[in-house]
C-alpha cells in the first residue's frame, strides 16, 4: 500500500530569489514525504518564506502566522501535529524576536541555510518537538547540499547563480540577511541549466542578489564572469530564452554590453536600477555610481542591442532629498524613456545606516506627491512603450491560462504580459503573436498563422 504524502503550504513573499528558494525547498522535503498544496488548512507542515525589504516586513508576518494559528490549533485538537516555520529574510533579521513573540512557531531559519531543512524538521516533528532556530551563516554553500531533482511551474524556471551582496547601500538589509556575495561554480550551473531545459524550460531566467557580480570559478580554474555563463548556456539545444536579475550598474562591464548584442538568445529586456537621479542622493545612499555612469550604460547597451527595453528601480523621498535631486530623478526618466519601473517612496528598514538619518526625513506628504508624480510619467512611459508594440509580431512564450474563458497568458520579450485567444495546447511554446492592442499594463494580439496551419 502506497504512503500517503504529508502535505506542505508555502507562503511566498519578495523577490524572485526567494521564489527559487521556495522551490528548492519544496524539492528538499519530497524526500520526507511532503507535497505541495494550495491551502494552508489541515497540512502537515506550513512554510512562509519572508522578505524584509518592503515595509513593515515584520508586522506583515506577524499578522499571517496569527491566522496560521488557527488551523495549527485546530488540526493538533485532532491530535494532528503541524510545524510552523518561518524561513526568508525576515527570519535572518528577526529570528529571536520571532521565537519570543509566536511560541507557536516551530522553527525559523534564515536564508543561507535550507539545505538543513531535513535535519530540522526531523528534530522539530520528533515526540519531544524541539523548536529549532538555525540564522547562521554556514561556510559550506547551501548549493552543494541541494537535491539534483528540480521542480518547475511552466516553461521558465528560475536558476539561482549568485546570492548575498558586497555592495552595502545605505537602504539595503540584503548583505545583512543574505551575507556577502557568493558565486556558484560555473559548471554546477551549467549542468542545472542542462536539467531544467530537459523538463522542459524554454527560458531561464538567472538570480542574484547583485547577479552581475558573478565571479564563479571556471572549468578550467579561472574566474567567470556573467558573459561567459550567458554564452555557455545560451549553447543548450532547446534553450530559447535567457534572462538575468538584479543587477547593480557598477557591475555592468563591457563583455556583459556585448553579450546583449551577441547572445540573441538573451533577451532584450534588463532590469537596471539607479535609485536616483540625483548625484549627491546616489552618493547618501552608498551606491558608487552616478548618474553619467548610469547613462553612459544606458547608451552602450542601446548600442550593442539597438531594440533593448529598459526597468528600474527609484526610492523617492530617500532622506536628504530636496525639490532639486527630485526633478534630477524625473529628468532622468525621461532621458532613458523606461518600458516599465518599481517605485517606492523610502521607509527606513531597522539595522542599515540610512535608519539613523531621522534629521533628514523628507515630510510623508511630500515624499507622497513626489511619488504620485513620478509614477504618473512612469505610467505614461510604458504605456507609451505598450503602445509602439501594436502591429508588431513578437514571439510569445505561453505559460497559463489566462483569465477569461478560451484565453492564454504569455510574456513577450519586454516581459509584457500578452493575451490571446488559444488553445490551450499551445501552453509551453513560444508562438508568433500579432500584438493588435496596448493597454497600460499588458497587451492583446492574435496568433499568426503561417503556411495555413491551424493554431
Amino acid at each position: 500500500m502506497t504512503q500517503a504524502h504529508k502535505k506542505l503550504f508555502i507562503k511566498t513573499w519578495g523577490c524572485q530569489m526567494n521564489v527559487y528558494d521556495s522551490n528548492r525547498m519544496s524539492d528538499i522535503l519530497f524526500s520526507l514525504g511532503y507535497k505541495t498544496v494550495d491551502s494552508p488548512e489541515d497540512v502537515d507542515m506550513i512554510i512562509l518564506n519572508t522578505c524584509h525589504i518592503r515595509e513593515k516586513a515584520t508586522d506583515k508576518v506577524f499578522s499571517e502566522l496569527g491566522r496560521l494559528r488557527v488551523h495549527k490549533e485546530a488540526r493538533e485538537e485532532k491530535g494532528n501535529r503541524m510545524i510552523i516555520a518561518v524561513a526568508g529574510c525576515v527570519a535572518q533579521a528577526e529570528g529571536n524576536f520571532i521565537m519570543e513573540r509566536a511560541p507557536f512557531v516551530d522553527m525559523v531559519f534564515g536564508p543561507q541555510t535550507y539545505h538543513e531543512l531535513p535535519e530540522m524538521v526531523l528534530k522539530a516533528s520528533g515526540n519531544k518537538g524541539k523548536r529549532i532556530i538555525n540564522t547562521e551563516f554556514p561556510t559550506i554553500s547551501k548549493f552543494d547540499h541541494l537535491p539534483d531533482e528540480h521542480t518547475i511551474e511552466g516553461a521558465s524556471a528560475y536558476l539561482s547563480i549568485q546570492e548575498g551582496c558586497d555592495r552595502f547601500c545605505t537602504f539595503c538589509v540584503v548583505p545583512y540577511t543574505r551575507g556577502a556575495e557568493y558565486s556558484r561554480i560555473s559548471q554546477e550551473v551549467i549542468d542545472e541549466a542542462h536539467r531544467l531545459v530537459e523538463q522542459g524550460a524554454l527560458e531561464i531566467i538567472l538570480l542574484g542578489q547583485n547577479v552581475n557580480a558573478y565571479h564563479g570559478i571556471g572549468p578550467d580554474g579561472s574566474t567567470w564572469r556573467l558573459a561567459d555563463l550567458i554564452r555557455k548556456i545560451s549553447e543548450i539545444d532547446g534553450l530559447k530564452r535567457i534572462r538575468y536579475s538584479t543587477s547593480h550598474p557598477r557591475d555592468m562591464d563591457d563583455d556583459l554590453i556585448a553579450a546583449h548584442g551577441e547572445v540573441k538568445k538573451l533577451m532584450p529586456f534588463l532590469h537596471l536600477p539607479v535609485q536616483s537621479g540625483s548625484d549627491k542622493i546616489l552618493k547618501a545612499m552608498n551606491r558608487k555610481h552616478n548618474v553619467d555612469l548610469y547613462k553612459e550604460i544606458i547608451a552602450k547597451l542601446r548600442k550593442s542591442r539597438p531594440e533593448i527595453a529598459f526597468s528600474s528601480d527609484f526610492i523617492i523621498g530617500f532622506p536628504g532629498e530636496t525639490e532639486q535631486d527630485f526633478k534630477d530623478t524625473m529628468q532622468l526618466a525621461r532621458d532613458v524613456e523606461y518600458a516599465s519601473c518599481y517605485s517606492f517612496k523610502y521607509s527606513a528598514r531597522p539595522g542599515t545606516p540610512a535608519a539613523n538619518l531621522q534629521a533628514a526625513l523628507v515630510p510623508d506628504h511630500i515624499a507622497s506627491k513626489r511619488l504620485s508624480t513620478f509614477q504618473n510619467l512612469i505610467n505614461k512611459q510604458q504605456a507609451q512603450f505598450n503602445k509602439s508594440c501594436e502591429g508588431k509580431i513578437l514571439p510569445i512564450l505561453f505559460d497559463r491560462k489566462g483569465k477569461k474563458e478560451g484565453q492564454l497568458s504569455g510574456r513577450s520579450p519586454y516581459f509584457q504580459s500578452v493575451y490571446v485567444k488559444g488553445n490551450e495546447r499551445l501552453i509551453g511554446n513560444i508562438i508568433d503573436v500579432k500584438i493588435t492592442q496596448s493597454f497600460d499594463n499588458s497587451l492583446t494580439g492574435d496568433i499568426v498563422i503561417y503556411d495555413n496551419e491551424a493554431a
